[in-house]
């Protein structure tokens, strides 16, 4: 019986998980005293868990290909039509707010973008923030599981840098797509990494209300941090009471969105001897290093402008705001240190908001809920990049260091150069279409990188003035929604959606 429950398609197993997450809010409304948002949730459990059992009635024992484009349609699926399940609570809960911003809402929790279209966290009944918070969780733990056991054996969301290709039948696979079940796959891992994923929250959890967060807005943050979702009651960490060591918490738990390594040892040696050589530590770590440094040393080298009054401490707090905030922003979670005004006041750049677009655009690591580019490309082009200086220098040299690292200076440098002109492309249409719905161009690029990089945050800091997602246009959020899967998502994995081959590939391989 379990067998046939866990042979059960993704999304029916999605929409049971969802009516017992649901229970969560309904649960502290109830606490709270809050009889109408209690009831609205709990009613919603009930009927999204009678949905989810006549799914499971209706399919159970039935046989289905494990083609990869089923899997992937799945995930699609997931994130376009799961929201519409989420945002029914949402909608019955606030009352005063349409259902198009309720389901743009979710679409932004789902996708861990945390783009919110009610700035005043006073709008929302806190019931509705934990539902907020729960759904980026949520999606998080969904883009966790499936990065490694969906999208790595097909060499897709950055594991094509490293994927090694072979022919069959005149299509290109990898090798580990040629004998995985992708089914398996994901029982197996989402078995693994369920567990895990929830004890880092309540580790977080317990810490964050240790230096001194109220119960409810511990187990947001927390949420949003291992999720990379930013979603906050409170409006951000700045607006928090656990100050300087609730920001020094969830930095250190931001790691595990850095690489996969902090969580996987992949069997490659000894655990911190595989992550302290792993590529994408290394760059994250040159990144959070290099560019809060020289924001701190342009305070002394040219912003002759800024106030000669601030004192050391009023340095060092600077240095620590910039720290954290390059960190945040690099994984896509958009957290704000309440020392990132003095940063700015330091450095006396007036232009920070580039610098943190920049830093969502490289992104963080393969296998994480991080969006963005992912470092492992950016490391794969800089690879390739310094190959090339080297051999203008010593034209017939031979580069050493393993067959490895010369495929990730070749095919995997190729690879990435297609996902960044991918991504080119995507940013140049997703603009345009804003820019149809009457945003100007300041605000599409901010919306833009936004959505694409799943960094909703990045709207009130980037832009020379704070752009309300709430002010979009019905044309605007539907664009808005668009760009946040399609972030989500990324467009290799799209195309590859549309493929005939992987369409048929499965079918080769056991013909």
């Amino acid at each position: 019986m379990f067998d046939q429950i866990a042979k059960l398609p993704l999304l029916v197993i999605v929409i049971g998980l969802s009516a017992i997450a649901m229970l969560l809010p309904a649960s502290h409304a109830m606490s709270v005293g809050n009889d109408w948002v209690a009831g609205t949730f709990f009613l919603s459990a009930v009927l999204s868990g009678f949905l989810g059992l006549f799914l499971a009635l209706a399919m159970l024992g039935r046989e289905r290909s494990d083609r990869p484009r089923r899997h992937l349609l799945s995930l699609l699926v997931l994130f376009v039509v799961l929201p519409l399940l989420y945002a029914v609570p949402f909608h019955q809960a606030v009352r005063n707010t349409s259902f198009l911003n309720a389901y743009v809402e979710m679409v932004s929790s789902l996708t861990t973008t945390g783009a919110t279209l009610f700035p005043n966290p006073d709008r929302l009944p806190p019931s509705v923030h934990l539902w907020r918070a729960t759904v980026g969780w949520l999606g998080g733990l969904f883009v966790w599981i499936s990065a490694i056991a969906i999208l790595a054996p097909m060499a897709l969301g950055g594991f094509e840098v490293r994927a090694r290709r072979i022919a069959t039948h005149g299509a290109q696979i990898t090798q580990i797509e040629k004998v995985a079940d992708l089914s398996a796959r994901l029982r197996k891992y989402a078995a693994r990494l369920f567990p895990l994923y929830t004890g880092l929250t309540g580790m977080l959890w317990l810490g964050l209300i240790l230096v001194g967060d109220p119960p409810l807005v511990a187990l947001c943050h927390a949420m949003s941090t291992l999720s990379t979702s930013g979603i906050s009651p409170v409006g951000g960490l700045s607006g928090d009471t656990a100050g300087f060591g609730g920001e020094v918490m969830v930095a250190v738990f931001l790691i595990f969105a850095i690489s996969r390594l902090a969580f996987s040892r992949e069997g490659q040696g000894s655990e911190m001897t595989a992550f302290r050589n792993d590529p994408e530590v290394r760059l994250a770590l040159a990144i959070i290093s290099v560019v809060p440094l020289f924001l701190f040393m342009r305070h002394f080298l040219g912003a002759f402008e800024v106030d000669s009054d601030m004192t050391l401490w009023s340095g060092l707090g600077a240095l620590w705001g910039s720290v954290f905030t390059v960190l945040s922003f690099l994984t896509t979670t958009g957290f704000v240190s309440a020392a990132w005004e003095s940063s700015q006041a330091w450095s006396g750049l007036s232009t920070q908001g580039l610098v943190l677009m920049g830093l969502a655009l490289v992104g963080g690591g393969v296998a994480t809920t991080a969006g963005g580019a992912k470092l492992l490309r950016v490391y794969a082009l800089y690879q390739h990049g310094r190959r090339e200086l080297d051999k203008l220098v010593h034209p017939n040299s031979v580069a050493g260091s393993g067959s490895e690292a010369r495929h990730l200076r070749r095919g995997g440098a190729y690879m990435a150069w297609v996902f960044f002109m991918l991504q080119t492309l995507s940013v140049a249409l997703i603009m345009a279409a804003f820019s149809f719905t009457g945003e100007t161009f300041e605000q599409a690029v901010v919306l833009t990188v936004a959505a694409l990089t799943t960094t909703g945050p990045l709207a009130e800091i980037a832009a020379s003035a704070p752009i309300n997602y709430g002010d979009l246009s019905i044309s605007g959020k539907a664009v808005l929604s668009v760009a946040m899967v399609l972030g989500r998502l990324e467009m290799l994995a799209i195309i590859a959606l549309l493929s005939p081959d992987i369409w048929r590939s499965r079918g080769r391989q056991r013909a």
